[in-house]
């Protein structure tokens, strides 16, 4: 079904709607992860141990079976307090939220994107809501986000009663950056990671060889991460901060799955641009107005 439903889902897409309305079948993709070995990353050690059930680091430092590396995630816990969080959903709800695919809805600042024809124009972004600014002042405070220069802002919530989730993959590499930062602003959720085995045409990953990284060099390790078919659960509990970077970030795609979201969960997901469009860059001209833009609160 290749139009655009009242819902919002289009195409492969679907959510609990348009399943029950068009008589959609949905695979289950928990289903077909449980049959691999699985793990569970715990932000305070920074391994990953055996299991499924997120609530497994919270067993640190008593971890069971044989721990992990798993490089490239970085969680802040608590990276917000409750009267920040609780002012922040006022403040997102206030605004106007439109319907998206997979039971989502979103909020969207930033650029207009063609990712087939990598094709980027300023459209009709003018910069952040005020009521944000706080969050990306916040990023100074984490030494991994020095430098990050946020071009996109995107909030989104997942309803259960909709069925919420969003498919495996990786965002795009041709234009957003090695840094992908998400703020978990309401209920606790679960990003699953499975290993990308497809081609490097796809998401633009043939564009990821020619990049020089911008991070430190203590925060570079793009070493292949080896678990086989493995999956890997990364908590994003609500207040939480997450970026993914190098191996997490373009070795793997990230999903997240209709039975992790069990109450309202809303984000916000922050880009950066590419080396090729940033100062010194072959295309900085053509993205000059977009970071000027994104300097502006309103």
């Amino acid at each position: 079904m290749e139009t655009v439903r009242p819902c919002g889902c289009k195409g492969i897409r679907s959510c609990l709607i348009c399943e029950a309305k068009y008589q959609i079948l949905k695979p289950d993709l928990k289903e077909v992860l449980q049959k691999s070995k699985s793990y569970v990353y715990c932000p305070y050690c920074d391994k990953s141990s055996p299991g499924w059930d997120i609530d497994e680091y919270k067993k640190h430092p008593y971890h069971d079976g044989n721990l992990i590396d798993y490089p490239g995630v970085y969680i802040k816990l608590n990276f917000l307090n409750e009267d920040e969080a609780k002012k922040l959903m006022e403040a997102l709800d206030y605004l106007p939220w439109q319907a998206s695919q997979s039971g989502r809805r979103k909020q969207n600042f930033g650029p207009k994107c063609n990712f087939k024809k990598r094709k980027l124009q300023l459209g009709t972004f003018n910069g952040f809501p005020k009521t944000t600014q706080f969050i990306q002042n916040k990023f100074a405070e984490i030494p991994l986000l020095h430098g990050f220069r946020t071009v996109e802002q995107c909030s989104l919530e997942y309803d259960p009663k909709r069925g919420a989730s969003i498919d495996p993959h990786i965002d795009d590499c041709w234009i957003w950056g090695e840094r992908i930062v998400t703020v978990n602003i309401l209920g606790d959720s679960v990003l699953t990671m499975t290993p990308y085995r497809g081609s490097i045409m796809r998401y633009n990953l043939d564009c990821v060889s020619s990049y020089n990284s911008i991070l430190e060099k203590d925060f570079c390790n793009n070493t292949q991460i080896n678990i086989d078919d493995n999956i890997v659960r990364l908590p994003m509990p609500a207040r939480s901060l997450m970026i993914l970077h190098g191996p997490a970030r373009y070795q793997w795609e990230h999903s997240i799955l209709r039975q992790d979201i069990t109450s309202r969960r809303v984000c916000l997901a922050y880009r950066e641009l590419t080396p090729p469009y940033l100062e010194n860059g072959e295309y900085h001209k053509e993205a000059s107005e977009i970071l000027r833009q994104a300097l502006s609160f309103w």
